[in-house]
């Protein structure tokens, strides 16, 4: 974190595994619709709003069935999915670390507030963060991480931007941030 004031983390994908719980939902959310879930790699697809992705998976834009589906992911997810969610390993230590070092802790995600909220409680991660941003009325999250920097008047060029997909970095690009991107699966311990 040399030169670096702040951090700005990504949820799904690089702080916790949130995967076991969306795809449980999507499966839900299909069988509730009357179907099979499609073989596809969910996996591979996080990180996008969650339309985006029942979109993907089901092979089609029409707005009815997808507004029944993600109707039906979001009742199971909100109920039940989100419990599923993990923290990766070396997660708190890295935030210890951060918040010892004086680095101020951001975070930035797709995810609703409300479930976040919980996320964070659960897992007890809480604490670490200055500022949550999710995205709400935000069309992209390049939205969510700008409206995070104006808020707190914070200068893009003494921060940094950790997160997991492409969607991450090109959010940070356009705000003028340097970027880290982590793949916390494929690793024992979190380092950035």
């Amino acid at each position: 974190m040399a030169g670096f004031q702040y951090c700005i983390f990504d949820l799904d994908g690089t702080l916790v595994d949130s995967l076991p719980g969306i795809a449980w939902s999507i499966d839900s959310a299909f069988a509730e619709c009357g179907l099979s879930t499609p073989a596809c790699n969910v996996g591979q697809l996080i990180g996008p709003p969650i339309r985006q992705i029942l979109a993907h998976i089901a092979g089609t834009s029409n707005t009815a069935f997808l507004d029944r589906l993600e109707h039906s992911f979001r009742r199971s997810y909100d109920s039940e999915g989100w419990r599923k969610t993990t923290c990766f390993n070396g997660v708190i230590d890295l935030l210890r670390e951060l918040q010892a070092a004086g680095v101020e802790v951001f975070l930035v995600t797709n995810k609703p507030a409300h479930v976040t909220r919980r996320i964070l409680d659960e897992l007890n991660l809480t604490g670490f963060f200055r500022d949550v941003a999710c995205r709400g009325s935000q069309s992209s999250k390049a939205e969510v991480l700008a409206a995070l920097l104006a808020r707190w008047g914070l200068d893009p060029r003494t921060g940094l931007m950790v997160g997991d997909t492409q969607e991450d970095s090109a959010a940070a690009d356009a705000s003028g941030m340097a970027c880290r991107i982590v793949n916390p699966t494929q690793c024992e311990v979190f380092t950035i």
